[in-house]
């Protein structure tokens, strides 16, 4: 790569790319090398990024990226963002977009655009402007012969990251300005432009309906619950996908109230299952997706009060089955099951449901990995291949059905809660009881919703997981291979 000059097309912008490869030879027009670099921090491994100014033109970055031939586009997208973080009072952002045979120029665009977007958004209420500064303009240089195909990707990776950006938005939005009414006003207003039917069921409905899981949670806020319904429907379908997304708008604990700690006051993001398939549906139409999709979003807070849900009720959820309740703190899978029977009655070929459901999750598997739990192999693989091509990867536990006795009642069909182990795999033998055997894959991302630090592409907050893996599943659906 050259340098950029007052003749180059690139001059006109703040910051350039200047993609650094193991031998380090794009340092030479700037007259460095490798070694010059290195003493200040700078190694060609991604990740990498040292800006360099210039008194004629552009701040050009040296970003590493390895071995050419050996990157993907996951590699791509931190790279991307680890440019846009080393310039973050910059708008004006432009890049070179890598082809090898490893990887198409529209992956790499794709990736280049979802680096930079994701790893510069931010969510502020602050009465003074933020100090790093949105992105207004993002060039997109193509390699030979690949313009159509950097376009393509480049639009792909902003759909994407815009269904990302509304998903962090929504979880990071206090819960008093984010109720489950103002949840439902939202998606009537998203739905319509992103091709969407959209069915709001409020407090009567969901009574005439029977489902006890949602009014049950319900029972000790001041806020109504919402049950919102939505359906993209493309001309010619390949298959009909339900997603289920846990929206509890701010989560107290109920009666079994969570201690008054960081985590405690995180609880506005426990509705980011909904936030994430809210925001993955709304660029279905855009992204000419084959696949009928239709999404619940299961919608209330769960508050302490003197109407509030006790321990030792039973509720009659949608499907008939009686549930005892014996933590009102594990109250997600409560509001879930309803829909999960609804899903069933709309006859599709497969669920998948996404909640911030266990702390036992968490504990398993950390912060960046999800748990993937389901009775059918085939839409679990799906939903794996879909958090590998995103980098929202998720990990199998076993469903193991001994540990289904733990949810025994001595008075109804279930309990709400199983032993003190296993929590995450007894979580998730509740949900399948509302399942009626079709293909079910469940995503607990109790974990991977809050980061703590900003690393890479995901900013401290609330980081969406889950959004852009949801559209990767839509688009590739396969109703042949769910078993």
């Amino acid at each position: 790569m050259s340098t950029v000059g007052p003749d180059d097309p690139l001059h006109d912008v703040d910051a350039v790319s200047l993609p650094v490869t193991s031998s380090g030879e794009a340092l030479e027009p700037l007259g460095m090398d490798l070694d010059v670099v290195a003493r200040a921090g700078f190694k060609p491994t991604v990740g990498s990024a040292l800006p360099i100014p210039s008194a004629q033109g552009p701040t050009q970055v040296a970003v590493g990226v390895g071995e050419l031939e050996d990157l993907t586009p996951t590699q791509v997208r931190d790279a991307a963002a680890a440019f846009a973080t080393a310039v973050p009072y910059d708008a004006r952002l432009a890049t070179r977009v890598p082809h090898s045979s490893t990887m198409t120029a529209g992956d790499a665009a794709a990736a280049i655009v979802e680096g930079i977007l994701l790893a510069r958004y931010r969510f502020s209420l602050r009465s003074t402007e933020s100090s790093v500064v949105p992105v207004t303009a993002l060039t997109l240089v193509a390699p030979d012969g690949e313009q159509a195909a950097v376009e393509e990707g480049s639009r792909r990776g902003w759909l994407s990251a815009r269904a990302a950006m509304l998903a962090r938005d929504l979880a990071t939005c206090p819960a008093r300005m984010l109720t489950a009414a103002a949840m439902a006003d939202l998606a009537e207003h998203l739905g319509p432009d992103a091709g969407l039917e959209v069915a709001v069921f409020d407090k009567d409905d969901l009574v005439r309906m029977g489902c006890g899981g949602l009014l049950g949670v319900n029972r000790g806020s001041l806020e109504p619950p919402r049950m919102i319904r939505l359906r993209y429907v493309p001309e010619q379908s390949s298959g009909h996908l339900a997603l289920v997304g846990k929206g509890i708008m701010y989560d107290s604990g109920g009666i079994s109230l969570k201690p008054s700690d960081l985590s405690h006051s995180q609880m506005k993001n426990d509705m980011s299952g909904a936030a994430a398939v809210l925001a993955a549906m709304t660029v279905l139409r855009e992204l000419e997706c084959p696949t009928t999709v239709t999404g619940y979003l299961m919608c209330t807070d769960n508050m302490p009060s003197g109407s509030a849900m006790q321990l030792g009720d039973v509720l009659t959820m949608r499907n008939g089955k009686t549930v005892e309740v014996l933590n009102t703190d594990a109250e997600g899978r409560l509001v879930m099951a309803d829909a999960l029977a609804l899903s069933v009655e709309d006859g599709v070929d497969a669920i998948v449901d996404i909640a911030t459901l266990t702390g036992a999750c968490l504990r398993a598997l950390g912060t960046e990995v999800a748990g993937l739990m389901g009775n059918a192999d085939g839409i679990m693989a799906q939903v794996q291949a879909a958090g590998e091509r995103t980098d929202e990867p998720v990990w199998p536990l076993p469903l193991v059905r001994r540990y289904r006795a733990q949810l025994d009642s001595g008075i109804a069909d279930m309990t709400n809660l199983g032993g003190p182990n296993a929590g995450s795999i007894t979580a998730a033998l509740f949900l399948e009881e509302f399942v009626g055997g079709l293909p079910w894959a469940h995503l607990d991302i109790a974990g991977t919703a809050q980061a703590e630090t900003a690393t890479r592409w995901l900013p401290k907050g609330p980081t969406a997981f889950g959004s852009r893996l949801l559209v990767e599943l839509a688009l590739r659906f396969d109703p042949s291979s769910v078993r």
